[in-house]
């Protein structure tokens, strides 16, 4: 049995090692922090989509990680699952693209229950509400719920392109942040189609939950301004024009902001300190660069020592 253990211990390295085609250190770190939201946003809208995730689809992407916790298949229209259908294989690609470039690790405990939602809907609204919040149960729900994940990774790989030192790492960080930002524009715009409809049986609309999704991810972020944004805003100037809607986010420039890795453990943990897991990732993200902030640098990254992002929502 102890050799058995061992054998697959090496077979696992050597694995890992063998995908990693990438020498810069910091490019590695950087990618693999992203791989736990990849990993997110795949077990998410598999489940939503299909009742199962990647243990069925893609095992091996997996690498024996733990199962996530509560996912469940979504009461959705026809549409909306192929929606989600699109999106979940979308994001098994992007899980296969990682590995392969700078290799994985095994998937981090995810935590995709319904009552983790409705608590991190509850501390968005700022009152408990009753009944819970539930992502799975229409296709609403399932929307906001996917409102709080894309955009996030999307902020990260602009974060991370002042970083990133070998060409083929960059151009694979912009094809990827090319497919997030096309999730979130179409989560936004079929959220923008019902902007007004009340998030039932509540009073509250559509577009005031976004509004209120969007601050709380400004808040644990504890970003220096308020730079993410609902779906609808009192005003938005665009080059010059004025409008209520901001169907795709950006500075005035209409250009996308950029998110640190602490902000985005932040926001993914759902408690505003990239030193303690929760929210989604309950035993903390994978990698090097997530374990530097959960062991007090005793994992080392060479990324802890980047320069701040000198780039703020203007």
């Amino acid at each position: 049995m102890n050799l058995l253990f061992i054998f697959l211990l090496v077979r696992l390295i050597t694995t890992i090692c063998t995908n990693a085609q990438v020498s810069d250190p910091c490019d590695v770190d950087l990618l693999q922090l992203s791989l736990n939201l990849e990993y997110l946003e795949a077990e998410f809208f598999l489940f939503g989509a299909l009742g199962h995730g990647l243990d069925t689809v893609a095992p091996d992407l997996a690498m024996g990680g733990s199962p996530p916790i509560g996912g469940q298949a979504a009461r959705l229209t026809p549409f909306l699952k192929d929606v989600a259908k699109q999106f979940a294989f979308q994001e098994v690609g992007h899980l296969r693209a990682i590995q392969e470039a700078v290799g994985g690790f095994p998937r981090p405990l995810l935590d995709l229950s319904a009552a983790n939602f409705a608590r991190i809907m509850n501390d968005a609204i700022g009152e408990t509400l009753y009944p819970p919040f539930n992502p799975y149960a229409n296709d609403i729900n399932f929307l906001l719920a996917s409102y709080l994940i894309p955009h996030v990774g999307l902020t990260g790989y602009v974060g991370s392109a002042l970083y990133l030192n070998d060409s083929s790492i960059r151009t694979l960080a912009a094809g990827l942040l090319a497919v997030e930002s096309g999730q979130d524009a179409v989560i936004r715009a079929l959220l923008y189609q019902h902007a007004l409809l009340n998030l039932h049986p509540h009073s509250i609309t559509v577009s005031e939950t976004t509004s209120r999704l969007s601050a709380l991810r400004n808040r644990l972020a504890r970003s220096a301004e308020d730079r993410d944004q609902g779906i609808l805003q009192p005003w938005h100037m665009w080059s010059g024009g004025v409008t209520h809607g901001n169907i795709i986010a950006g500075n005035n420039d209409s250009v996308a902001f950029a998110r640190k890795p602490a902000e985005i453990l932040r926001i993914m943990y759902a408690t505003g300190d990239e030193r303690k897991p929760g929210g989604f990732l309950p035993n903390g993200a994978n990698g090097t660069l997530a374990q530097s902030y959960l062991t007090d640098g005793m994992v080392a990254s060479e990324c802890s020592l980047m320069p701040p992002i000198d780039f703020y929502y203007n």
